[in-house]
């Protein structure tokens, strides 16, 4: 009998290797019918994983250099398609931009973001389309953001005092926290009528926001080897998770019932809490607009609004402290532009072009999302002459397309001039520039982003003249970047800010 059993289990290994050979011999002769696009060697189980690196978007350039402008990694059991070039991103963000549209599936984004429901992480679909077109033309439409100019300018206008009152207290002042500040107030008025960025409440707030931002880098094993998930459990990240979506959960569902009992804010303005209520109880929207998708767009707003946007000004800040000659000519500008004025108002941005040039160029040099959010392919597609099966997650390298020698002169150097001799733009029509995406996924927030940027980055060259610490040179500051989805600086930014008479 004992015999029989070994012979049995004999057996039945002999035929699961003949099966797992035979499929091997199949999917080889399956590649072989198709062109895929060319791929470093992986190795198993974990693919090409151990290639991302601790900053992926270098990573990313380094291997396009040598494989190509598209790029087939492995990571995990995801195939991963990498694209390095304006034309693939064309290809992928407008040729072949519905098939593109969807989103891979993350785990995190499904617990915090209600399913996902949201316009950043939810696939595409009914849904998508209507809350994407319930933010464009209700909430970011060009008109709703001029509608908050008064907000914006109060805002940067207060952060031009708090600067000033750090700078008579202290030596040196931490810029970064200044700029997230102003962000974060600037998006908490729009959005939900008041600050919450004071006291004990006012900690617990940006303490969520932060933990979410590190949520939303940190590697989830089991998105891409499923088998793996249950180390998520094991080293905390589950728990992490539902802890940040069931506190997010409690003060979303708050601010949504403070809303319901009232109309209009203390200052009579409808912020988008409101207005979301409003399309609700109104059915404006076409579709049943449940309180889930609601909390959902607001969170949407506060993680884009607030983070890239701060993240922009930290980099520029940065650049022009490392370069002199261009601080020294930004000032130059804003200050004959702003005359005897006692402070810069929207409508002087208009006459301000190498304010807007430089940030263009910090936009150029870091993108705040420098590979975008993954896309995925919804159908088999042919892609600049390769085959690229349903399912594949495409990665963007906007960072490694904004230094491509071919596309960009000198791309490694910091240089603002640049964009006086183009008409290339942000806007999601040159693929060769692509901080916001483009498409159907590109982000719908680019003009409220762009007027909080312009807007506060002439205040501060207007009302300050800026050096370093301890008389520390220019070339000694450390542009290391941070990890994560969106990339910071590591260290923040330090500055003496001395107030510039007008």
């Amino acid at each position: 009998m004992v015999f029989i059993s070994n012979w049995i289990v004999a057996l039945f290994c002999f035929l699961v290797f003949i099966i797992f050979l035979c499929k091997g011999f199949y999917n080889d002769a399956s590649r072989a019918r198709k062109t895929l696009p060319p791929s470093p060697p992986r190795f198993p189980v974990i693919g090409n994983l151990h290639q991302l690196g601790l900053h992926p978007h270098r990573s990313l350039q380094s291997l396009s250099k040598q494989y190509g402008p598209l790029l087939l990694l492995n990571l995990g059991s995801v195939p991963t398609l990498v694209v390095s070039s304006a034309d693939a991103a064309r290809e992928v963000m407008k040729d072949h931009d519905l098939i593109f549209s969807n989103r891979p599936k993350s785990s995190m984004a499904g617990k915090v973001f209600y399913g996902p429901k949201d316009i950043a992480f939810s696939p595409y679909g009914e849904l998508w389309r209507q809350v994407r077109s319930i933010c464009v033309l209700q909430l970011l439409s060009n008109k709703r953001v001029q509608s908050f100019r008064r907000v914006r300018e109060e805002e940067t206008t207060l952060m031009v005092e708090k600067i000033r009152q750090l700078g008579s207290s202290s030596s040196s002042i931490n810029l970064s926290n200044v700029l997230l500040s102003l962000t974060n107030d600037v998006v908490c008025r729009v959005a939900m009528g008041r600050k919450y960025g004071i006291g004990e409440k006012g900690e617990k707030f940006k303490w969520l926001f932060k933990e979410l931002g590190d949520l939303l880098g940190t590697f989830c094993v089991g998105n891409y080897i499923p088998w793996l998930a249950w180390i998520s459990k094991f080293n905390g990240f589950d728990a992490r998770v539902e802890k940040v979506a069931k506190l997010f959960d409690e003060f979303l569902e708050g601010i949504v019932e403070e809303h319901r009992d009232r109309t209009n804010d203390e200052a009579g303005e409808s912020d988008f809490v409101h207005l979301l209520l409003e399309i609700q109880a109104e059915n404006r929207a076409g579709f049943r607009l449940e309180n889930d998708v609601i909390k959902a767009l607001i969170l949407d707003i506060f993680a884009a609004g607030t983070d890239t946007t701060y993240t922009v000004l930290e980099w520029t800040m940065a650049e022009i402290l490392r370069h002199r000659e261009i601080l020294e000519k930004l000032q130059n500008e804003v200050r004959r532009i702003a005359g005897r004025k006692l402070d810069i108002t929207e409508d002087d941005l208009e006459k301000m072009p190498y304010l807007r040039a430089v940030i263009k160029e910090s936009l150029r040099f870091h993108p705040p999302l420098p590979l975008l959010v993954p896309r995925e392919s919804t159908q088999s597609v042919k892609l600049m002459g390769y085959d690229i099966a349903a399912g594949t997650q495409v990665l963007v390298n906007a960072w490694g397309i904004g230094r491509d020698p071919s596309l960009w002169k000198n791309p490694e150097e910091f240089h603002p001039e640049r964009f006086f001799e183009t008409n290339i733009d942000f806007k999601g029509l040159n693929f060769e520039f692509i901080p916001f995406g483009a498409g159907r996924r590109g982000c719908p927030g680019i003009t409220f982003a762009t007027v909080v940027n312009e807007l506060a980055l002439a205040k501060l060259v207007h009302k300050f003249n800026f050096a370093l610490p301890n008389g520390g040179k220019e070339c000694d500051m450390d542009m290391t970047e941070g990890t994560g989805l969106g990339v910071h600086k590591k260290f923040p930014v330090l500055v003496v800010a001395t107030p510039h008479s007008c």
